[in-house]
């Protein structure tokens, strides 16, 4: 609290309002004196009266007159002649003279000082005009203890006042300052650190609103500097991007055409009549190689578009899969499998989805292909409410240690003859369904690896 803006504005409101009272509170103090020592000069001149009306008073009348002025005794000058109107016995000698007839502020002052400051039981002597004309001159003798009294009384009033204003005003101040001031530089801040959470959303630019001149010039400074670094991130982010895409398309391109190859050359050496049937495989991998080349212009245009969301047949998507597999095994004792329940389809991007299970059986293939004993590879699917459930399993050695470490990073391959994109490729085009990517286990038994597909499209928003 105390080291906050508002906080440390309390603070000093107070001190400097408590410090200008202080300045203003001797003065007072001093005026008070004056007001006092009047008033009994006035009470003084009134008992006085009393005799003029009738020289022959009792004692204790004239005791009790002097004890209602608060004097010792009252000297009136009238018609050039001094006159000791009441008296009685003085306690002590006169300590002080106060003269109001024409006193100067300093005179005013040093008075009060004086009087505050003295101890003891003083006798003072007050020497003022009467009022309405009463004579040239009164003068009376008095104690100083009430005066003092009276003085420090005043004075505490003074403060406790001064420190109720000071309070308040420094209270309203605080919510001044927080409504105008805290507020918005708290505004400021929040956006800051919301923008350094995520630079690359603009949607997280400061909007300046401001109603305070210089904090409004802040936001809009800021709102500049955000703008102008969010573009140079995503422009920055889309060339890693576009670098990253290539390697990643220049990875599949070799494996889809390589498959296309395959069948090319399996056409041109034979004249068996399954030519037929493999022709429109060749044309579904040459189809494939363009459509990969499409999306790397895209790409480099703007952000990768989003999978395209069909109803696909599981077991069709699956067969090709294979079949393109089988050619590349070529005669590694390497058999494939497939359980998928007939019938079962799945909402995804059927290009996309082809990418990831042929880098998933590929990879598999081709742990398996310097083995003499062989293996097998398959494929098997389910689904559950909530998703769909595809795995690809292989009876192969097992990844590396290596390759756990560095599982779904990019160029981290498990044997020199990759590039160590397949996994990324694979986990990527999953996430972008909304989907999940992991390894279920592996070791000298095999290797499994599954994909879980979401069926609502909350979870695919939520995913992008």
């Amino acid at each position: 609290m105390l080291n906050t803006l508002s906080g440390r504005f309390l603070i000093l409101t107070v001190g400097f309002v408590m410090l200008a009272e202080v300045m203003i509170f001797i003065p007072s103090v001093a005026r008070f004196q004056q007001d006092y020592l009047l008033s009994r000069l006035e009470r003084a001149q009134i008992a006085s009266l009393a005799l003029l009306a009738d020289d022959m008073i009792s004692p204790e009348l004239e005791v009790e007159l002097l004890e209602n002025a608060e004097v010792y005794n009252v000297v009136l000058v009238r018609d050039e002649a001094r006159q000791l109107a009441l008296s009685s016995p003085i306690p002590g000698p006169i300590a002080e003279t106060y003269d109001l007839r024409d006193p100067t502020a300093l005179d005013l002052i040093g008075g009060a000082l004086t009087t505050l400051t003295s101890t003891g039981e003083n006798v003072i002597r007050v020497i003022g005009r009467p009022v309405r004309e009463g004579g040239q001159l009164i003068e009376v003798t008095m104690p100083s203890a009430p005066l003092r009294a009276a003085m420090v009384d005043y004075g505490l009033r003074i403060l406790l006042l001064s420190a109720v204003i000071s309070v308040v005003t420094a209270f309203l101040l605080f919510l001044a300052v927080r409504r105008f001031l805290v507020r918005p530089i708290r505004g400021v801040v929040d956006a800051m650190q919301s923008y350094a959470a995520a630079p690359e959303d603009a949607r997280r630019i400061i909007e300046p609103s401001a109603g305070v001149l210089e904090l409004r010039t802040a936001e809009t400074a800021l709102q500049t500097m955000q703008t102008q670094l969010t573009s140079a991130l995503r422009q920055k982010e889309r060339l890693a991007q576009l670098g990253g895409a290539v390697a990643k398309i220049s990875h599949d391109l070799r494996n889809v055409l390589t498959t296309a190859q395959l069948f090319a050359d399996r056409i041109e050496a034979s004249s068996d009549p399954g030519v037929t049937r493999m022709a429109p495989k060749l044309v579904g991998s040459i189809s494939r190689a363009i459509s990969i080349c499409e999306s790397t212009l895209a790409f480099g245009k703007a952000e990768e578009p989003p999978p395209q969301l069909t109803r696909v047949m599981l077991a069709d998507l699956v067969a090709d899969v294979l079949d393109g597999e089988r050619l590349a095994a070529g005669e590694a004792e390497i058999s494939f499998a497939e359980d998928v329940p007939t019938g079962m389809s799945l909402r995804a991007d059927p290009e996309q989805l082809y990418r990831v299970l042929g880098n998933l059986v590929r990879n598999a293939r081709q742990a398996m292909a310097g083995r003499t004993e062989g293996g097998e590879i398959g494929v098997s699917a389910d689904e559950t409410e909530a998703d769909w459930i595809i795995r690809v399993t292989d009876t192969g050695p097992g990844l590396p240690e290596r390759a756990r470490q560095h599982l779904f990073q990019p160029f981290q391959a498990a044997s020199k003859r990759g590039t160590g994109l397949g996994l990324t490729i694979a986990q990527d085009l999953v996430r972008g369904h909304g989907g999940e990517l992991s390894l279920v286990y592996t070791g000298p038994e095999g290797t499994c690896f599954e994909m879980r597909l979401p069926k609502t499209i909350v979870r695919l928003d939520a995913a992008e």
